[in-house]
């Protein structure tokens, strides 16, 4: 019924990856559908093989990876530069699935085991794919380690001994009840039965946070759970499950099942539920998420609107945050960065032109260790990320540009300082044609002429002051942008009419195939600290963010008339810097 070949792909960074590929006999290719299969950890895709025959969906071609470090992918095994970087590497996977074999996202399905239904989890969270299922067995959200403080010493030994490997504890009897399976696993030489403990750390802890903010995931779900599982815990399986909005979702238990869910003896009984909730999705026609009013109604309006509330004033935590608030006022005192982000707003252009620099500018010690603390907030290293992950895209897609034989005319609209735009044209080989950087506040416009007069690029640049949600003076820019950016801004404002009145400025202002390329933060482990301690640049109001899900954002700019086509985010899970093309 299936013929199989084998291919390998282009990952992010070059890397060419192992895939398997089962193709379906059929007469004809239109409407295509796939299932996509995600391997356990130290595994690879010939164990997940035969699953093909076994969940009996014909009308589906099936792919399944090797990860990179396992089966016939190239890298040290058990290993790979980041748990994050497997993560972009099904964006690439899939979206090679869809260029070379022209299946549609809203066609494929996907099933993920152990430590590959994390990934898979992670990738929906962190890309919003718009596929039509996912099915995960017995992910691997925290693993078992049956050692005291386990974790916290692996990660004290990490810092001081950095990476390293370590030999998992998991024999093939704690896996399965099925005696063959579990001989194939013994004698297998392509399992890699090391992991360093560089991807275990990363696997925690993009599991903690998606557990945390499944309420961000708005695809079809099916959580397997094997009743019996010696490997990973039950419980945070069951919050991730509790906490998912699609009203399409599912919770089994199987009792009496091992680790391996989809290799146990009576693994019919997981793939029978797994071909039904597939089916039952395809079903249907496609039905993307509705967030166009998520700022109105939804888990993200609602946390923003508990932070924003005042506490009482004889309770402690409203003790706290004061004290807080005192210390960092204290501190300004001493250290450039926090009195830069008391006098101008914590998110102020001035602010964020301090973090970029990355010095440690007070001219006093305890001004520079209280520097170089701020400076090592996640939010700030994450912040520093996404600019070099700005400029990757930006220089990306302006050498696409030049290429096509076009005049590069780069715009943004909320530049701040404008130095992450200058810098990123400055790793451009061939100069833009023009390059207009806007913003709303006069000490930034000034602060950004300044820059381009130090670079001396007032032959092609020029600073103007300029409302970022004025739709008309938006759409009558000139000459018209074919690549704009916004970076940093829409992250700053909850109402979504805001974004879009300029989102349809900027449709009108860029001409058909060109670029946007916007900025989102999908989630923040301080957000009640910014909230309740930092200042904002709107008149010393409180730093309220309502985080927006990459899923909404990519809604917002779907809607204006763009369609995403590529995204990076940062190893944290805060940041997202994505690329949209107008249709």
């Amino acid at each position: 019924m299936y013929q199989n070949t084998q291919h390998t792909f282009n990952s992010h960074d070059g890397i060419a990856l192992f895939y398997q590929h089962w193709q379906r006999d059929r007469a004809s290719d239109t409407d295509k559908k796939a299932i996509v299969m995600l391997h356990r950890g130290h595994e690879h895709s010939g164990r997940m093989a035969h699953l093909v025959e076994e969940l009996q969906l014909a009308e589906f071609d099936f792919f399944a990876w090797d990860a990179r470090g396992h089966g016939q992918s190239p890298g040290e095994r058990g290993n790979a530069p980041s748990f994050s970087a497997c993560v972009k590497d099904i964006q690439y996977f899939v979206q090679h699935i869809q260029d070379k074999y022209q299946i549609k996202a809203e066609n494929i399905a996907v099933i993920g085991q152990s430590v590959g239904a994390v990934l898979a989890a992670t990738w929906v969270h962190d890309y919003a794919p718009q596929i039509r299922a996912l099915c995960l067995a017995s992910p691997a959200f925290d693993i078992k380690l049956y050692v005291p403080f386990a974790r916290a010493g692996l990660t004290a030994l990490n810092k001081l001994r950095g990476n390293f490997f370590i030999t998992s504890y998991v024999k093939a009897a704690m896996l399965t009840h099925d005696v063959e399976r579990a001989q194939q696993y013994d004698n297998d030489p392509q399992i890699a039965k090391a992991i360093s403990v560089r991807m275990l750390l990363g696997l925690y802890a993009a599991a903690d946070r998606v557990v945390a903010d499944a309420q961000n995931i708005f695809v079809p779900t099916q959580v397997l759970c094997s009743g019996s599982d010696f490997v990973v815990e039950r419980k945070p399986q069951q919050q991730f499950y509790e906490k998912l909005p699609h009203p399409k979702k599912e919770w089994h238990v199987l009792e009496g099942f091992y680790h391996d869910t989809l290799g146990e003896k009576d693994r019919h009984l997981a793939l029978e539920k797994i071909r039904r909730f597939i089916l039952a999705n395809f079903a249907e026609s496609f039905q993307p998420p509705q967030l166009l009013d998520a700022d109105k109604i939804g888990a993200s309006c609602a946390i923003a609107e508990e932070i924003s509330t005042p506490l009482p004033k004889n309770s402690i935590k409203h003790a706290f945050w004061q004290l807080t608030k005192a210390n960092l006022k204290l501190g300004s005192k001493f250290s450039k960065g926090l009195k830069i982000g008391e006098q101008t707003g914590y998110d102020s252009g001035s602010t964020l032109d301090f973090v970029y620099r990355d010095q440690l500018e007070s001219p006093n010690p305890i001004g520079k260790l209280i520097d170089w603390q701020y400076l090592q907030a996640i939010g700030w290293r994450g912040i520093r990320v996404r600019k070099q992950n700005l400029e990757v895209l930006l220089k990306k897609y302006a050498v696409n540009i030049q290429a096509q034989g076009k005049d590069l005319r780069i715009l943004d609209i909320a530049a701040g300082h404008g130095r992450y735009i200058l810098d990123a044209v400055a790793n451009l080989q061939q100069p833009p044609a023009s390059i207009l950087l806007r913003d709303y506040s006069a000490l930034n416009v000034e602060a950004g002429q300044q820059l381009i007069r130090q670079r001396q690029l007032e032959h092609l640049a020029q600073f103007q002051q300029g409302d970022a949600f004025d739709t008309a003076s938006l759409a009558a820019i000139e000459p018209r942008p074919n690549l704009a950016v916004v970076s940093g801004l829409y992250e700053l404002f909850a109402d979504n009419t805001l974004l879009n009145q300029s989102l349809t400025g900027l449709a009108q202002a860029i001409p058909k195939g060109g670029y946007l390329i916007y900025t989102g933060q999908i989630w923040h482990p301080q957000q009640e600290f910014i909230a309740r301690a930092l200042t904002s640049h709107r008149q010393g109001q409180a730093w309220v963010m309502r985080l927006r899900s990459q899923a909404e954002i990519d809604a917002l700019v779907e809607h204006a008339g763009f369609k995403k086509i590529d995204q990076c985010i940062d190893e944290f899970g805060i940041f997202t810097v994505s690329v949209a093309q107008r249709l």
